[in-house]
């Protein structure tokens, strides 16, 4: 499984960008896919998380109200929107895949559930 995360770049604060993940090669579904972001300097951190097939969304209180993560089943896309960017959302964003039964409430975010990761899309806001 490749994954290939684009649309990262620079956006000023209070505007929008919206990053996606194409799923390549042999995808067991239904599954968890999740963002996650490393700024320099801290750890990754779990952005959204969504259980394809369910359609259930998991997100952290740092972006709750601002992004939205959505997926395409016949794509095997995942879509994350950001809205209302703050400077620190600055960081490296990567879409992750992880099986089905890591998406729940308390095992989401740790990122050790995730066995497939894409190489990451650059955010910069100012």
């Amino acid at each position: 499984v490749q994954l290939v995360e684009s649309g990262g770049g620079p956006v000023q604060a209070g505007g929008s960008l919206n990053l996606s993940c194409i799923a390549y090669g042999y995808i067991v579904s239904p599954m968890c896919m999740a963002w996650f972001r490393q700024a320099p300097g801290k750890e990754r951190e779990g952005v959204a998380a969504i259980s394809t097939g369910a359609d259930t969304t998991y997100y952290s209180d740092s972006v709750k109200g601002r992004f939205t993560i959505s997926q395409d089943d016949d794509k095997n896309e995942l879509y994350l929107q950001m809205d209302s960017l703050k400077p620190e959302d600055t960081a490296m964003y990567y879409c992750a895949i992880a099986p089905w039964g890591y998406c729940s409430s308390r095992k989401w975010a740790i990122d050790t559930n995730y066995n497939h990761w894409g190489q990451g899309t650059q955010v910069t806001v100012s």
